[in-house]
């Protein structure tokens, strides 16, 4: 089957919102302490949001979003900070039953594309600690850190 990388339609939400809950319900597995259950990971009124600024891809198979990946443009300026425009990542899943056969590495090459020709000065993300498939993947790509949150716990 031949997966096709596009931007997300209107009635893409409910196959998006579903892939989101897959990736949140893993933020909740690795850090009750920080995330909950909740009904919407995604509501429709930020997906529409995104969908107006053409900031969401899905990644298509017969019909069926498998994927996605939601972005935004950051612009960094003042006090010490260079002045920047930078591509961030904010979230980028594949369907469970679907992992594994490339379709992550086929919305990151479309995320890098849309970096190389927007003009951006970095790309960014933030991955879970946790997540060590995503972290060998990014590290893959070249991406290394450029930040270490801490954290104290009670």
């Amino acid at each position: 089957m031949k997966i096709q990388i596009r931007l997300a339609k209107e009635k893409d939400y409910t196959q998006i919102e579903a892939i989101m809950k897959q990736i949140h319900a893993l933020h909740v597995q690795w850090r009750p302490d920080i995330y909950k259950a909740v009904d919407a990971v995604l509501s429709r009124e930020l997906f529409l949001e995104h969908l107006e600024r053409s900031e969401i891809l899905a990644a298509e198979e017969s019909g069926e979003v498998v994927g996605m990946a939601i972005y935004v443009t950051r612009r960094i300026a003042g006090g010490p900070q260079v002045e920047r425009k930078v591509l961030f990542v904010d979230s980028i899943g594949v369907k469970e039953g679907h992992r594994g056969r490339g379709i992550g590495r086929l919305l990151f090459d479309e995320l890098r594309q849309i970096y190389q020709e927007g003009g951006y000065d970095g790309l960014e993300l933030q991955v879970n600690a946790k997540n060590l498939a995503a972290r060998r993947i990014y590290a893959s790509y070249g991406f290394t850190e450029k930040s270490i949150n801490l954290e104290l716990l009670p």
